[in-house]
């Protein structure tokens, strides 16, 4: 039985004008497939970790920045692989497909179950399996060497790594994680994988010293990729179960987030990436206290806009106004709006707010939403998550409240949710010294929501705020008489000096991370 080594003397590479043999045009193949599934694994690890850990630019540059370095790692290791290459690369292709395929399920599992080991696990599985793919790269060329001149070999195989590199990093925002989720995603991509090493052990049948034992393993681990693909769903309903504690009735991954709904003894809520966004028994007190003390105040607003609230729980107590003629609700994620438009339950839960002709839904940046419309309003009601990474950051900055203004009629409020200011005390008086460096003048108020504690706010506006005479009649938390007593704040939560959170600093996001990881369980 001849290896590779013995092979490789006994053919001489071709020149660009020759032909080349199938088995060169497979491996290249190959090449692409390896590249995708590789830059899958990397997107995938990190994704999962902006959506557990929070701060997405962080995230992605850790994982990215270990990947790289393990890929490093993998390509000085292979001068080590000398003899039986292609039962090398086999094997290799064999073990990503098992670690990169199960990476996704792995991780969504040790965040239920075991959270603390997770940024554990995480960074090593992306150190394993960047340690692999660097490994396949070296050894794929060193078989193509054999017949292919080393200015064709390297060209020719970087363009397929490249180009299968380009191919995944389009689908998986745009197709692969909205259609499949991340855990599917993961285990089609490592059965990817294990198709390239069933390939691999055709190709080389001849060269593989123990062809039994190969593809004894080959089955082996396409079985598992394939158990794992048909019990997709029931993976991520186990990890979620137990990390969510209710039962889930719905949930979806979109390009932007993980939406979870649960219901249990105190109604329905929502999660985004794992973060409450609200809790039935108690999102009146903080919708109310968001939207009617600029709606009232403004006497008869006509033109409203909500940006970000995508469950349209804003929209709904908007809706109350007789004088409002239009809504635009400015929501980056078009799945959010779909679902609390079009899913019964979840409908009911905003009064069918989205279904109102008075509201148009855009599906944009808030951001760039502002930049390029002229349009006026009467109020602005900013109902964003709060400020966990860069993404988010930039719409609590001080370039995003000048645009604001710019939008904000003469005589119009805006209103800003800002987290709580006495968790993250610094981080809600940033944003009100933010507001404030635009030329805005800012009242910052509060309210006690019982499923996130006290929670702020702060209005915007050209003109002073004065407490409205009266509010709509069938609220369940605010009055008129009440109203007042938000704009109080005790010693714990009274005003502190901040900085301005700019674009270029974005200081904000390292405050509020700063601030909430000092709240234990």
């Amino acid at each position: 039985m001849s290896t590779v080594s013995d092979s490789a003397t006994a053919a001489s590479p071709v020149g660009a004008g020759a032909t080349p043999r199938p088995i060169d045009v497979a491996l290249l193949a190959s090449v692409f497939v390896i590249a995708a599934c590789g830059l899958l694994y990397e997107l995938a690890a990190g994704a999962l970790a902006s959506y557990v850990l929070g701060d997405s630019v962080l995230q992605f540059s850790t994982v990215i920045g270990t990947y790289l370095f393990a890929m490093g790692v993998g390509s000085w290791l292979s001068r080590y692989f000398e003899r039986q290459l292609p039962a090398h690369f086999l094997r290799i292709e064999l073990l990503v497909a098992l670690i990169g395929g199960a990476l996704p399920a792995t991780l969504f599992i040790a965040n239920a179950y075991v959270p603390g080991a997770f940024r554990v696990l995480l960074y090593g599985m992306v150190l394993l399996v960047g340690t692999l793919v660097g490994l396949e790269i070296p050894l794929v060329m060193r078989i193509l060497k054999r017949n292919v001149q080393l200015k064709d070999l390297v060209s020719q195989v970087l363009t397929f790594d490249y180009l299968g590199a380009l191919a995944v990093s389009l689908a998986f925002p745009l197709l692969l994680v909205p259609q499949l989720g991340l855990v599917r995603t993961g285990l089609l991509f490592g059965f990817m994988n294990a198709a390239v090493a069933v390939w691999a052990l055709w190709l080389f049948r001849h060269e593989l010293r123990r062809f039994g034992a190969h593809a004894l393993a080959c089955a082996a681990v396409l079985a598992a990729l394939l158990a794992g693909l048909l019990g997709a769903e029931h993976i991520t309903r186990f990890a979620e179960d137990k990390f969510y504690q209710d039962r889930i009735v719905f949930s979806s991954a979109s390009p932007y987030q993980r939406i979870v709904v649960t219901r249990g003894r105190a109604g329905h809520r929502l999660y985004l990436n794992g973060n409450l966004q609200f809790a039935q028994q108690d999102e009146y007190r903080y919708h109310e206290a968001l939207v009617h003390p600029v709606m009232a105040a403004h006497g008869a607003p006509k033109r409203v806009a909500v940006l970000g609230g995508g469950d349209g729980m804003a929209v709904r107590e908007v809706l109350k106004y007789p004088s409002v003629e239009s809504v635009t609700l400015v929501e980056l994620d078009p799945e959010m709006t779909r679902i609390f438009r079009d899913n019964p339950t979840l409908a009911r839960l905003n009064g069918a707010a989205l279904q109102n002709p008075k509201v148009a839904v855009v599906n944009q940046d808030a951001f760039g939403w502002l930049q390029q419309g002229t349009d006026m309003f009467d109020v602005i009601v900013v109902d964003f998550p709060d400020p966990t990474n860069f993404a988010i950051g930039k719409l609590y900055t001080n370039s995003f409240y000048a645009l604001l203004d710019q939008r904000l009629a003469a005589s119009g409020y805006a209103v800003v949710q800002t987290t709580s200011p006495l968790v993250a005390r610094s981080s809600f008086w940033t944003v009100v010294h933010t507001i404030e460096s635009v030329g805005l003048q800012a009242r910052p108020y509060h309210a006690h929501v019982p499923s996130f504690g006290e929670w702020g706010f702060v209005i915007a506006s050209r003109r002073p705020w004065r407490p409205p005479a009266e509010l709509p009649a069938g609220l369940r938390f605010l009055d008129a008489a009440s109203l007042p007593l938000l704009f109080d704040f005790p010693l714990d939560m009274a005003r502190v000096g901040a900085e301005v959170n700019r674009l270029s600093n974005q200081v904000l996001v390292h405050t509020y991370e700063q601030e909430w990881g000092r709240v234990g369980p």
